[in-house]
C-alpha cells in the first residue's frame, strides 16, 4: 500500500472523528506515538496527515502539547439581540444576584464542585506570598501601608501596562481591594447623588449594584455581544440626557466577551471630550486574551478623563483582593477616598504578588491560562451546538464566559428554579440589565475545567431550559 494512500486514509479517519465530535473542539488528539501504534503507521506518515488537517484549519499544533481540535466559526451563529434605549432610572437591587453570590456560582454551574490540584501558577504565587509574609519584620505589622499602595507592586503594574502600549508612572497608580472597589472609587470621585451614568446593556451587574448604593441613575446603552457598546446609541443618549460618567469594558466585556474595535475606541474618546464625560474603563478581562492583548482605552486618553480599573481576580484568584486604579484628573481625590473606604492594603500580600510578577511567573501563568481557556471555550461552544434547538452563542477572544441567546419563548428566570432542583446554577440574562430585558438569554462560564460532572450539568441544561418542548 503506498504511503500516499496511508496518510490520506488517516487524514480521512481523523476528519470524520472531528466532524462526528469524537473529539470536541479544544480537545487534544491522541499523540503521534499513539496514532502510529494504533494504525501501524510511521511517524512521518502520521505527521503528514496531521499537518494537512492543520493547514485546513481543523487542528492546531501547540509546542510540547500536541494537536488540538479547532472550533469551526462558520458552524456557530452569534447572538444578535440588542437592548433598547430607555430614559435614565434608579437601580433596584436583585435578590437573584444575592442568591447566586451566596452559592459562589457567578462563574460555575456546579459551585459545590471543588476542582483538584491548584494550577502551577497559583502554587508559585502562594509560595511568593508566604515568603513575603516571613520577611515582614515585627514592627512593620504595627504600621499601615501608604494610601497609594506598595511601591514594588505599583512598579510591576506600571511595567506590565507599558507592555500593552500605555507608559504609566507609578504615581499614577493606586492599589485597591479588587476591581469592584476601584470602580466604586471612580464613581464616587466623578459623580454626585442623582447623576446619570451610562452603562453597557447587557453589561456587568456589579456596576449596577454600585450605582444603586451611590443613588445614581442608570441609562443603558445597547451593546453588541461581539463589538461592544454601540457608539451611535451612546451619542443619541448623550444628546438627550446629561450624562456624568460612562462605565465601559472595551476588552472582552461581560457577559459575552465583546472586543471593542479601535474605531469605536477613538469615537468614544471623541464623544467624551465633546460632552465632558468621565470614562471609567473596566479593564479586568484584558489579560485573559486568547491571542494578542488589546491596548487599553487609557492609551488614547489625551485629555486625562479615562479612569482605568482592574484587578487580578480574573487571571489569578477571586480570593486575591488586589486591584488597581489610575484616576486621571480625579486621582488625588480617589487616593483620599481609598483612605476613607479601605484605609490601607496588605503590605505582605502586595509584595508577594510583586515578586511573582518580577520573576516572570505571572507571564508564564498567563500563557498557560490562555491555552486552558481556549480549550474550555471551544469545548463549551461545541456542547451548546449539540442542543436540540438552534441557539446563538458568542465566540469571545477573551474573558471567561459566553452569552447564549435562546428562542424568545424560553424563560430563563423560571429555569433558574428548575436548575436549583437539579443542583445546577445558571446565570440568567436579566441580571445584566435593569430594564427586564434578555429573559431568553444566559451567561455560561468556561473558567473551570470541563470534567465529567460539569459536562453532565451542561447536558442537563436543555431539559432545565425546557428546550425539548419548544
Amino acid at each position: 500500500m503506498s504511503s500516499e494512500y496511508l496518510y490520506q486514509r488517516l487524514e480521512s479517519w481523523l476528519r470524520q472523528g472531528i466532524e462526528e465530535q469524537r473529539w470536541h473542539p479544544g480537545e487534544r488528539l491522541p499523540s503521534i506515538r499513539d496514532l502510529c501504534r494504533q494504525h501501524q503507521l510511521s511517524k512521518a506518515t502520521v505527521q503528514h496527515a496531521l499537518q494537512r488537517l492543520e493547514v485546513q484549519g481543523m487542528l492546531e499544533a501547540r509546542p510540547k502539547a500536541g494537536y488540538f481540535v479547532v472550533l469551526q466559526p462558520a458552524a456557530v451563529k452569534e447572538p444578535v439581540s440588542r437592548s433598547r434605549i430607555e430614559a435614565p432610572r434608579p437601580v433596584t437591587g436583585s435578590d437573584l444576584l444575592l442568591d447566586i453570590m451566596r452559592r459562589s456560582a457567578a462563574f460555575d454551574l456546579l459551585p459545590d464542585l471543588h476542582a483538584g490540584d491548584l494550577p502551577a501558577g497559583i502554587v508559585t504565587l502562594n509560595r511568593a506570598v508566604a515568603r513575603s509574609l516571613r520577611r515582614q519584620r515585627g514592627e512593620l505589622s504595627q504600621y499601615y501601608d501608604e494610601p497609594e499602595g506598595d511601591l514594588s507592586l505599583r512598579q510591576q503594574l506600571a511595567l506590565h501596562l507599558s507592555r500593552r502600549g500605555w507608559p504609566v508612572d507609578t504615581d499614577e497608580l493606586c492599589v485597591t481591594s479588587g476591581c469592584q472597589h476601584a470602580l466604586f472609587l471612580a464613581l464616587m470621585a466623578t459623580c454626585e447623588s442623582g447623576d446619570v451614568v451610562a452603562v453597557e446593556s447587557p453589561g456587568f451587574y456589579g456596576v449596577l449594584q454600585l450605582l444603586e448604593q451611590l443613588n445614581l441613575q442608570v441609562v443603558e446603552v445597547p451593546t453588541s455581544i461581539s463589538t461592544g457598546m454601540d457608539m451611535d446609541a451612546l451619542e443619541e443618549v448623550l444628546k438627550r440626557w446629561k450624562v456624568k460618567a460612562c462605565v465601559v469594558s472595551p476588552a472582552f466585556s461581560t457577559p459575552g466577551g465583546a472586543l471593542m474595535p479601535d474605531r469605536s475606541k477613538h469615537r468614544l474618546i471623541a464623544l467624551a471630550d465633546r460632552y465632558d464625560l468621565a470614562l471609567i474603563e473596566d479593564d479586568i478581562y484584558a489579560d485573559t486574551a486568547l491571542g494578542t492583548v488589546p491596548d487599553p482605552l487609557k492609551k488614547l486618553d489625551t485629555d486625562n478623563r479615562v479612569i482605568l480599573c482592574s484587578s487580578f481576580s480574573k487571571t489569578l484568584s477571586r480570593d486575591l483582593r488586589l486591584g488597581w486604579i489610575s484616576g486621571a484628573r480625579w486621582h488625588a481625590r480617589i487616593i483620599h477616598l481609598k483612605l476613607v473606604t479601605q484605609l490601607a492594603s496588605s503590605r505582605y500580600l502586595q509584595q508577594g504578588v510583586a515578586e511573582f510578577m518580577r520573576d516572570g511567573s505571572f507571564a508564564t501563568h498567563l500563557r498557560r491560562q490562555r491555552n486552558d481557556l481556549r480549550e474550555r471555550r471551544d469545548q463549551l461552544i461545541s456542547y451548546i451546538r449539540s442542543w436540540p434547538l438552534e441557539v446563538r452563542v458568542s465566540q469571545p477572544l477573551g474573558g471567561l464566559a459566553v452569552w447564549v441567546e435562546l428562542p424568545e419563548q424560553v424563560d430563563v428566570l423560571k429555569a433558574y428554579a428548575r436548575g436549583l432542583q437539579r443542583g445546577v446554577v445558571i446565570t440568567p440574562g436579566p441580571l445584566f440589565s435593569v430594564s427586564g430585558q434578555f429573559t431568553y438569554c444566559l451567561r455560561i462560564s468556561f473558567a473551570h475545567p470541563w470534567d465529567e460532572r460539569r459536562i453532565a450539568a451542561l447536558q442537563l441544561l436543555p431539559e432545565i431550559l425546557d428546550l425539548n418542548k419548544k
